[in-house]
């Protein structure tokens, strides 16, 4: 902990000289010297302050599934660490290399949606619309700092154990904005909390984050399914039924996860990447190498959804080696019986949008 004070109060200039080249930009966006453009569809945005692990993608798919009941949705993403340049319509048959993992994700999930990538947002959501007039809502994801793009409901997710509150600017902490930015928001998302998250605990996070007035607080946590084998959804498996783990991972904040995992495997072996690492041959044998050493009688590897997208580049060494990887799927559920008044809040936002 002192040596942690001790590195942030070092890197506390650094952070200064980023935090004022954060507001110079917002303030140019406020004064009209950089334009925000709206558009004649709504549009939700979803993001968070800090550097990924807040469950952006996650919280996309229950927007989608809700939505898609009734209108026709499109997700659009910047495609972190995709190969590819400018605006591209994801196809579920396209590798990760090419479309980024969450957006492939996305489209393999949800074959029936509009998925597309741009670094710009602007001229992206123009291009989408001309291809798909029949859009009715589009969904931004990660563009909580993308300020030339106007959405009409803006949704902040901040993590329940490491909250805005108490985080700090890069690169002393994990914030791209200063705090203040949360005001921006037009509803902030708690996420990740303990599924048992006691009403007094989320009290004393409301009163640490102070929604302000036009502000909607909800706090979600995640709902954990049976693992499924990686090229067949149909076949899954019992975590909890004595099963050691292996579990290969390339995700921002993994704790979360790992506590979960704790309290239904027998036991859990990790061998944990960057955000978004590509996995290369090499840590694909060395998967392979650390599973056969893996002594215990009913065992497998498990990943996660975003990662399985880039595992399935090595699709010809995982079956010729038959390596037993499953992922687990996850989704967002509201705390305290408040889906419903998310929902409704979506609904009005949507009735009442005029263009």
């Amino acid at each position: 902990m002192i040596q942690h004070t001790l590195v942030r109060i070092l890197l506390a200039p650094l952070a200064l000289l980023y935090g004022l080249g954060v507001s110079l930009r917002n303030w140019f966006y406020k004064i009209g010297l950089l334009k925000s453009v709206g558009f004649s569809v709504p549009v939700i945005a979803v993001g968070n302050l800090s550097v990924g692990g807040s469950g952006k993608s996650p919280h996309i798919e229950y927007l989608v599934r809700f939505l898609s009941e009734y209108l026709e949705v499109g997700t659009l993403s910047r495609g972190y660490g995709r190969k590819s340049r400018g605006y591209l319509e994801i196809l579920p048959d396209m590798q990760a290399s090419d479309a980024g993992d969450e957006p492939l994700q996305f489209k393999k999930k949800f074959p029936r949606i509009v998925v597309s990538v741009g670094e710009s947002r602007s001229l992206a959501i123009p291009r989408m619309l001309m291809y798909h007039p029949e859009l009715k809502v589009i969904l931004l994801d990660d563009a909580f700092q993308h300020l030339a793009v106007k959405p009409g409901l803006n949704i902040l997710l901040t993590p329940y154990d490491r909250p805005f509150t108490r985080d700090y600017l890069l690169p002393a902490g994990r914030l791209r904005e200063w705090r203040n930015a949360y005001e921006r928001a037009d509803v902030v998302v708690v996420s990740k909390c303990p599924p048992e998250l006691a009403a007094a605990d989320a009290q004393r996070m409301r009163e640490e984050i102070r929604p302000l007035a036009h502000q909607q607080l909800f706090f979600s946590t995640y709902r954990y399914g049976n693992p499924f084998y990686i090229f067949n959804p149909g076949y899954t498996v019992d975590i909890s039924s004595d099963w050691s783990v292996l579990l290969i991972c390339a995700i921002a904040g993994t704790d979360y996860l790992l506590r979960y995992l704790d309290e239904v495997a027998t036991g859990v072996q990790v061998l944990e990447y960057e955000d978004h690492h590509f996995f290369s041959n090499y840590d694909i044998a060395n998967l392979k190498q650390v599973f056969d050493r893996l002594d215990a009688p009913r065992k497998m590897i498990l990943t996660t959804e975003k990662d399985a997208m880039r595992l399935y580049m090595h699709k010809d060494f995982i079956v010729r080696h038959q390596l037993p990887i499953f992922v687990l799927p996850i989704q967002v559920e509201f705390l305290f019986q408040e889906g419903d008044k998310f929902e409704d809040l979506l609904k009005t936002y949507l009735l009442n949008f005029r263009a």
